[in-house]
């Protein structure tokens, strides 16, 4: 596994972890809300690789 994919991976599980300390969520749902997370990092993390790579060209 890649570092990037590793840190998503982390940020993600943070973020689920957050939310079901503050309530939003319940760890009954972690497995459907951590797949949205991680999907969401995942493709904002891609969008900005993206965007810089168009920028150094």
């Amino acid at each position: 596994m890649e570092k990037i994919d590793k840190n998503i991976l982390q940020v993600a599980k943070e973020v689920v972890i957050k939310f079901i300390e503050v309530g939003r969520i319940s760890p009954g749902n972690f497995g459907e809300n951590f797949s949205l997370i991680y999907d969401a990092i995942h493709e904002t993390v891609a969008r900005h690789d993206g965007e810089e790579a168009e920028e150094r060209s």
